[in-house]
């Protein structure tokens, strides 16, 4: 176990699966449908025979009834391939309550579900990649399920570091081009960029056929911006440091802060995305819990 992953919430989840919301193409059996067809207890369809079928998926009461042949089709089970990407620009340093120590930061809050996750994914036979969103693929682990492969994302997901320059569009289109087959690709990011320009990176997965999920995370100093004195901010991407009196601009600062969050949540509906916004002050293990479950509906 490393310093991210809790047994306690391991075993808090083992009772859930990690779901896909669309057939999957996977190599060996598994729990998540396919878009072929294969043997599994979930009746997909009838068809007529042709020469060459195999005539144990007959279905002789359709015959009976309508003296012709019918093959009885049903859904596929397969594997999932689930492709991690976890943002580890410079903004990702910032934490809970404008922290910056060791344990608090966004990256680490990213850490801790990304870890979780792929212990679960691992657990029920799935498939597991990582890929480092820096300026662009900092890192890219491909899908495998092994405990050793686990064992290399894990050591991976401890190694990262948050800095330089967002490059999550470049890494996102890159990663819709690479992942050849269809995969659930997870995102944890702190989505601080042009709502619009990650319209086109969501779309561009989905055209692909993957099954998108976005943990987008957040502190509540963000949002609701509550600082009551002249502060120095600085840029955790590269940019000059700002001497601002909060007060004077927090009103105009929240009114922009609402209009980018209904913009992000109006571009993850268009592009089918399954978005989670995540306050970094709540439990990780409370947000995975909802998140595994709202799968299931």
């Amino acid at each position: 176990m490393r310093d991210f992953i809790d047994p306690r919430v391991v075993s808090r989840l083992s009772s859930l699966a990690l779901d896909a919301r669309m057939p999957m193409v996977g190599n060996v059996t598994g729990r998540h449908r396919s878009p072929t067809r294969g043997s599994s207890l979930e009746f997909a369809e009838y068809r007529k025979y042709v020469p060459g079928d195999d005539t144990r998926r007959l279905d002789w009461r359709a015959w009976g009834r309508s003296d012709r042949y019918y093959i009885k089709e049903f859904e596929a089970d397969t594997n999932l391939r689930m492709c991690l990407v976890v943002d580890i620009s410079g903004s990702m340093k910032y934490g809970v309550n404008a922290s910056t120590e060791a344990g608090k930061s966004r990256l680490d809050y990213a850490r801790r579900l990304a870890g979780t996750l792929a212990y679960v994914a691992s657990g029920q036979g799935d498939s597991v990649g990582l890929y480092c969103a820096g300026e662009n693929f900092e890192k890219e682990i491909s899908p495998k399920r092994s405990a050793a492969h686990l064992k290399l994302i894990l050591d991976e997901l401890g190694k990262m570091e948050a800095k330089g320059m967002s490059g999550l569009p470049v890494a996102l289109h890159d990663a819709a081009e690479k992942i050849q087959q269809r995969a659930l690709v997870v995102i944890f990011s702190d989505l601080l960029m042009d709502p619009e320009v990650l319209k086109g990176c969501f779309q561009h997965l989905r055209f692909r056929k993957h099954d998108v999920v976005v943990f987008h995370l957040l502190d509540p100093t963000e949002v609701e911006f509550k600082f009551d004195r002249p502060l120095r901010f600085l840029d955790l991407e590269g940019g000059a440091p700002m001497l601002i009196d909060p007060v004077s601009i927090a009103r105009q600062y929240r009114e922009a802060v609402q209009k980018y969050l209904e913009q992000v949540k109006t571009v993850m509906r268009e592009s089918g995305v399954d978005y989670h916004r995540v306050n970094l002050e709540e439990n990780y293990a409370d947000v995975l819990v909802r998140f595994l479950l709202a799968r299931k509906s």
